[in-house]
This record gives C-alpha cells, structure tokens and sequence, in this order.
C-alpha cells in the first residue's frame, strides 16, 4: 500500500510536555562554534523509513549518528512553508509567532500579501531588476538566530529557493540572507539584511552562475529495479518541457528551463556549494568566543513534489541525492569547523498527501475542490439570505474571509450563520468548518482538529471561517499539496546531531518547535518566548 501507515498519537497534538527539571545548558567555553539548521521543504516522515535503506551520505548519518524522532508532528492546522519556518526557527506556534500561512487577505489593504511582503524595504539583487520588498515584518517573536545573535554574537548566514524559508530562519537580522527572487532570473535579499548586496553572496553568484547547471540531465541514480513505484504516476504534472519519465534534461534553449532547474536536485546542489562558500567567506565557526550560524532551505523537494507526488521516482531520486548533498556539507564542516564542534537540526516545515487520483485508485476517498466554486457557492447562499450582493472578498487556501461588516452581520444571525456553515459542509470533502469565535482558546479544546486550527489562528490575519478538508482532498487542479491537519502534512522528521546529543531512534511525541529550543540550549543561550522544550536526546543524565 501507498498510503502512509504512520499513526498519529493523540500526544503528538500536543504541545511537547514540560521536561522534568531545567536543562542545564553547557557553559561558553563548550559550546558549539556552528549551529547548523536544515530545513528540508516537503519532507514527509514516512520518507525516511522508506528510503534510508539506499541512503550512504548526510541523511544517513543524521539518522544513525543523529537523535531522530520518527513521531514528530505539527499540532496545528495551516502546514505550509512559511509557518513551518517561522516555526522551526522561533519554537513557537503561528498563534503566537503570527506567521500561518504563505500568503493571507489584508482586510485593511483589500488584497492578498506575502508572509514577507514590507513596503517600507526594498530587494537589493545580485543581478539587474530587483523588485519589491521583504522582511520578516509579520514575524512576532525572534528567531533562534535573532538570538544567537543577540547573546552569543552569532554570524548568521541562510538561503533557500524561496523568499520565506530564508528570512524566517533568520529573523530580523544577519549578515547574508539570500533567495531566489520571484523573476528567477538571480539571487537577491534585502535592505531589512544589508546597505547593498552582500559582497561574498556577489562572488560567488558571479563566478558560479545558475546557467552554468544549464545543460545537464537528471537521470536516476539507482538502477530501475531499485525504484517500486511506476515512473509515469497517474496525474504527475511535470513542468513545460519535460515529460513524466526519466531522464529530465535542462535543455539551454528552452524558455522554461529554469523552472525545470527549481525542481532538480541541482538546485539543492547549488545552495550547498553557496553555503560552504560562504561559511569560509563569513569565517563561520571560526571564533571560540561566539556561536555562528548557517541555515539552508531545500526548497526543490517542494516544488518537484507538487507536480510529481510523494510515490513517484522523482522524489524517490531526489532524497538520494539531498542524501549525498548534505553529505558533501558534512564532510566539508568536519574539515573547516571541527567533527565536533558544530551541531545540526534538520527538521520539514510539512509533509504532503497522495495525488487524489492515485489515491483513489486504491479505493480510497481523495478529491479536488475549486476555490472559485466554493466561493460562488457561499455568496449564493448569502445572497439567498440577506439579498444581492458581493459577501466573499477571498478564499486564501482554508481560510475564507468576508467582506467588511458581513461576518458580524453573520454573528447576529445565528440562524443564517449555522445555514451558511451547513452549505460549507455539504461539499464534498469538507469535514469542518470553524468559526473564529472558537478558536480563541486552544487549551481548552479538546477535539484534535478544532485545536490543531486553532493553534494557527491569529487575531486580525486569519479568515473569519476555517475550512479543514477530508483526508486526501485538496484545493489544486492539478499534482498534489499540503496545508492540512492530516497526518501525511503534519508528520515530518525531526533530527538533531553534533557534541552533547545521546544517538538514537526516539519514539518521543515531539513537535518541530523542539529544535529551536534545543539547538539554543546546546549553544548555551536562552530562548524565553519559545513554547516547543528542549528533546529528551540532550536531557541531561
């Protein structure tokens, strides 16, 4: 069977337990020189127990050097990239950290903004054409870069395909903060990082253009017999120029060859020697006296996996080698760094689910809803009850959102309200509906689901009503996605490895906010506004 058999203990919709007695964090003098964090983007944890057989490089050792947590979940409802970023990187929860989805509906600007989006900075490019501005503006608490930064004078570094994986691992500062900008056509950050460009993200940029993967032809690494899925899955949606089987090639005149790089595992590959470039040009891990760090974002897993699926060959090939990738930056920071003078924290900012059609031809439920469908449907059903009209200003993945005035209007009508909630859960695939009003409290709720949309809810940002779809439903046309309090997105990897940290396989029910509290209490710093605890793997004896 496809389907992924993981169970989710009632315990991993929890916030972690309290550890028994305060860690003692070790002194300056022991503390590591380099926190090193892995965000792998789209990294269900069924990935590793279905892989790591062929896995010879950096997933391996994680896993086997490493404390690896096989029951890590999210407790919350709104998986998607920047939260689970903001996340891993704060120790807290959207509720609390702000940050619940991508992108959400400003009420007071009547549009759409980015979880980066800021008016008031501006890109600065490594290329010509920078446009707009990010930051990490709607980020409410600090990072635990922010604060290696703060009290152990860290040098912070990160990067990542996308604007929001880089920013919120670092938070509001460091001293080169680099992603892809949205043209494609160069790497660029911002002036909430720097005056100007960064001179060492430059060099290397220039010397090492992305055209120069251009050309190549992404072929499996293993020999067919090694791959069990077919490698034409039934609605795999590859990009323009490609088809659903192997090899891929990155051919140099096509228009679309560098959405066709996004999705190799060259770009994964191209970020690692950026990284390792820029650990010798920032001299990370080089002081006794501070803690560094060095954040990467693998976003590629992300982007081949919404058009090609959690089953296909492609996936399969990409953590092979996202395997040999990071073992290429271990070996490179046991040499520059010291084997034991640094530590790592990878960690999934979500899963993913089945693509519905191969789902269902396992017999099970799975399907596809139109957003403009479900809107159309709620404002007829409005129009029904209180006369013609526009009442739906958007529909932002889960979360709707009313025009002005109209929800209070809904919350004086109770009758109309319990109509129009009826209509939403008469649509196939849809399991709840939530009101804000019941999301005030996470802690005293006590139904998983309702308490998982909850714990990302934040007041002003968030929809007036949440949508939580059934297992193996989806708001996409075409591939797969994620954004649910379903196990396959909330289930991810956490890992943890380096001086200080007991190996082995931990049954723990854990959440992804443990890292950042662990990784400051290995660097022997506080992280006061975190709400995820130190693992049991550096509990002291």
């Amino acid at each position: 069977m496809r389907r992924c058999v993981l169970v989710l203990s009632a315990l991993a919709l929890t916030i972690s337990p309290m550890l028994a007695g305060p860690f003692q964090a070790p002194a300056p003098s022991t503390s590591p020189r380099l926190v090193v964090l892995l965000v792998v983007d789209q990294m269900r944890s069924d990935y590793v127990t279905r892989f790591q057989k062929d896995w010879t490089g950096g997933l391996k050792r994680l896993v086997s050097e490493g404390a690896w947590y096989s029951n890590a979940a999210y407790p919350y409802h709104t998986t998607f990239t920047c939260a689970g970023h903001a996340t891993i990187a704060t120790g807290a929860f959207p509720r609390s950290h702000g940050v619940f989805q991508n992108e959400w509906f400003d009420r007071a600007l009547g549009r759409s903004v980015t979880c980066t989006e800021d008016r008031t900075q501006r890109n600065l490019s490594y290329f010509e054409g920078a446009t707009g501005g990010d930051s990490a503006v709607n980020l409410r608490l600090p990072t635990l870069a922010d604060e290696l930064g703060r009290q152990r004078g860290a040098r912070v570094v990160t990067m990542a395909l996308k604007a929001r994986s880089a920013i919120m691992m670092a938070g509001q500062g460091g001293q080169a903060v680099t992603w892809l900008a949205t043209s494609k056509r160069g790497f660029e950050t911002s002036t909430a990082f720097a005056s100007g460009p960064v001179a060492s993200v430059h060099a290397f940029t220039s010397a090492h253009p992305i055209g120069g993967d251009f050309g190549k032809v992404w072929d499996r690494l293993l020999p067919i017999g090694r791959y069990p899925t077919p490698d034409a899955g039934e609605r795999e949606a590859p990009p323009r120029g490609w088809t659903a089987t192997f090899p891929h090639m990155l051919r140099t005149d096509d228009p679309a060859v560098i959405d066709q790089w996004e999705m190799s595992p060259y770009a994964d590959e191209y970020l690692a020697r950026l990284a390792l470039a820029l650990v010798d040009a920032e001299g990370l891990g080089q002081r006794d006296t501070a803690t560094d760090v060095l954040a990467i974002g693998f976003s590629s897993p992300d982007i081949l996996g919404h058009a090609f699926g959690p089953h296909s060959q492609e996936i399969q090939d990409m953590y092979l080698r996202l395997d040999q990738t990071i073992g290429t930056i271990l070996d490179a920071l046991d040499a520059k760094v010291g084997r034991g003078r640094y530590v790592v924290g990878l960690g999934a900012d979500h899963g993913v689910a089945d693509i519905p059609e191969q789902a269902r031809s396992e017999g099970r439920d799975a399907g596809r809803l139109s957003s403009g469908r479900m809107t159309s449907i709620v404002d007829a059903a409005m129009q029904t009850a209180f006369g013609t009209g526009h009442y739906v200003a958007r529909l932002s993945s889960n979360d709707l959102y009313f025009e002005p005035r109209t929800y209070e209007r809904l919350q004086g009508n109770p009758a109309v309200m319990s109509q129009i909630v009826n209509t939403i859960l008469a649509q196939p695939g849809v399991a709840s509906v939530f009101r804000r009003e019941e999301l005030a409290d996470p802690s005293s709720l006590k139904d998983p689901r309702r308490r998982a949309a909850a714990l990302s809810y934040v007041e002003g940002r968030s929809g007036d009503l949440r949508l939580a779809l059934k297992p193996g439903w989806m708001f996409r046309a075409d591939g797969t996605t994620h954004g649910s309090s379903n196990p396959y997105d909330q289930q991810v990897p956490v890992i943890v490895m380096g001086p200080g940290v007991r190996p082995g396989t931990y049954s723990d029910a854990v959440t992804p906010a443990d890292l950042a509290p662990t990784l400051a209490a290995l660097a022997g710093i506080q992280l006061p506004t975190a709400e995820g605890q130190v693992l049991s793997a550096v509990r002291p004896r």
